[in-house]
């Protein structure tokens, strides 16, 4: 998840001035963010009542940061940028941070326990992974996974219920805290080249360990929910439809761009079960907000015509209605009832207000009239509602 807009000094200033309001009184804690005011709710007392819900249960744990960028994914990232974009995501009323071991193999989970070890451990919500168990060596082989990084670890795939109770003890003493929240079983997916076989086989051992495991530590008090966290449709079914998860990271599924298998295939089923979603990569890692990439991947850069198209169709009906389009991506991603939550990456104080600034602007009604006028969105989509 990822803004990549470059930003001037008046910009920030601009920036800053625009959510001065939440910097001194944060309205993202005050008030739900705009787009989850769109819910529907799910009980006929007028409720959300799913254990993702209880969860994610203050206005502020229903935007938050995420990790990615902060682990040096894109590009070379200080320690103090990455402090400060930490800094402004809390200022800005923000209390939803998600992280994983694997976003520049520990050093986004040192940055963030960094600056959350000294927070009030009860105002925050924190997710992370498990799946992926580090290894620090002087042989090893980070550089290849993480170019921009400086991690000494090797990483090793482990699905096994041992293997996610040592990954969470190990991420808790990275991060410096006590507990983590939500805990989410990461790429477990077929888009993930480097797991050690197929991925069915790798989901038939967290079948049998990492998710019965998780289902035990939420019963016991470690954890407060867990789910898995993938770029793609097949695996989410299978947790939902074979396991007893509370609710899913959503990555790289549900946005301007590429929404409607999520909306008419996942969807339905996620509401039969009761499971919600933590929706990422609203903006394709940053695709729609003008970086040079789509989604994540050695080949990130190969964009397809269609994509391109697309997002110039979007630019312009944003242009016609004088829309920020990245603005319009962050609130439809967050407009679905099954959003609990939704996290947009940063890396810089600048977008980190940016994109607090997103969750509050107003799009007019006629913008999304267009983009399903146009077929650009799907007819069944969810929109957000105006603000009063």
């Amino acid at each position: 998840m990822s803004f990549d807009s470059s930003l001037n000094r008046r910009d920030f200033l601009t920036l800053a001035a625009t959510v001065s309001g939440a910097l001194a009184m944060p309205s993202l804690a005050g008030a739900r963010p705009f787009a989850m005011d769109a819910r529907t709710p799910a009980s006929a007392s007028g409720t959300r009542n799913t254990r993702a819900s209880r969860i994610f249960d203050r206005p502020e744990f229903r935007y938050g940061l995420g990790g990615v960028p902060i682990g040096n994914e894109f590009e070379v990232v200080t320690d103090e940028d990455a402090y400060r974009t930490l800094e402004a995501t809390w200022k800005a009323g923000a209390r939803y941070f998600d992280v994983s071991p694997w976003y520049g193999l520990g050093l986004a989970e040192r940055r963030f326990g960094s600056f959350l070890h000294n927070q009030p451990r009860d105002s925050y919500l924190l997710s992370t992974k498990v799946g992926k168990l580090l290894k620090a060596s002087p042989k090893n082989n980070a550089k290849e996974l993480f170019e921009y990084g400086n991690s000494p670890n090797n990483v090793t795939f482990d699905y096994t219920a041992a293997g996610v109770r040592r990954s969470i003890e190990d991420s808790l003493q990275r991060l410096g805290v006590d507990r983590i929240d939500v805990v989410f079983v990461h790429d477990i997916s077929s888009d993930n080249a480097l797991l050690p076989t197929p991925w069915p086989e790798q989901f038939a051992i967290a079948l049998k360990g990492a998710f019965p495991e998780l289902s035990r530590m939420r019963d016991e008090g470690i954890i407060r929910g867990w789910g898995i966290g993938v770029n793609t449709p097949e695996p989410i079914l299978r947790v939902i439809k074979e396991s007893d998860p509370d609710v899913c990271l959503l990555a790289s599924q549900y946005s301007l761009i590429d929404h409607a298998n999520a909306l008419n295939t996942i969807f339905p089923v996620a509401r039969q079960h009761g499971v919600e979603f933590v929706v990422g990569s609203s903006l394709n890692a940053g695709f729609i907000s003008g970086s040079p990439r789509y989604n994540y991947g050695k080949r990130s850069w190969d964009i397809s015509r269609e994509h391109l198209t697309k997002r110039d169709r979007l630019r312009a009906v944003a242009s016609q209605f004088g829309v920020d389009l990245r603005t319009a991506a962050i609130q439809f991603s967050a407009a679905p009832d099954v959003a609990a939550a939704l996290i947009v990456g940063a890396h810089t104080e600048a977008q980190a207000l940016a994109n607090a600034s997103s969750m509050k602007a107003t799009v007019p009604p006629a913008f999304w009239a267009e983009l399903k006028n146009q077929g650009l969105i799907e007819q069944n989509a969810p929109i957000p509602s105006a603000k009063a």
